[in-house]
């Protein structure tokens, strides 16, 4: 599994929704035996350290609600408090879930910047509406780049996500060499 590097962290105040202008500093590479632990190895490889436990805070664009049930079912199946906004809760309420509602920024206090500052969101997922987005997603990305809280803002990471985590809580971290994972490469070096 190869990730992308970005700088994020370097350039504080910036907004973390990627465009085609966007050049990563790098690449990171985690190879495991399954994808989940893999996609694990490379986000800590890239610097994003998934937690194992704690609060997901969930706010998707519109045509993304149906398919986040899953996720969010996923997360809370592995343990986590999932909090959300109010389209995205009655959403996810719908489905059954258990899920907390939580002011958007220009909703009022405390709102998900108050809780992210105050470190009681431990993961972000939010999908942006695109260079249209409102205050309040950019305000979401900056403060999760300033206090270090992994934001995911597609629905295909966050599957991703929940697969590393799912791995990570299964068993401890180990790294392995290229040449464990294909011996017959190091006879080729002899």
């Amino acid at each position: 599994m190869k990730s992308p590097v970005f700088p994020f962290s370097k350039f504080p105040g910036v907004d973390t929704i990627l465009g085609p202008e966007m050049k990563s500093t790098g690449e990171v590479m985690g190879a495991a035996g399954d994808f989940g632990y893999a996609y694990a190895k490379a986000s800590i490889s890239a610097g994003i350290d998934l937690p194992l436990e704690g609060v997901v805070f969930i706010s998707v664009n519109e045509r993304d609600k149906k398919s986040v049930v899953q996720i969010s079912r996923e997360f809370q199946d592995l343990g986590f408090q999932i909090v959300a906004t109010r389209g995205t809760v009655e959403t996810l309420q719908q489905a059954g879930l258990d899920v907390e509602m939580v002011y958007k920024v220009n909703e009022g206090r405390p709102n998900v910047v108050d809780l992210v500052k105050s470190n009681k969101i431990d993961l972000i997922v939010n999908t942006p509406l695109g260079r249209e987005s409102f205050f309040d997603e950019k305000a979401i990305r900056r403060v999760a780049t300033q206090y270090q809280t992994p934001c995911i803002t597609t629905l295909s990471a966050a599957k991703a996500a929940v697969s590393a985590v799912r791995a990570l809580q299964r068993r401890e971290y180990t790294v392995t060499s290229l040449q464990e994972y294909h011996p017959d490469l190091s006879l080729r070096s002899s």
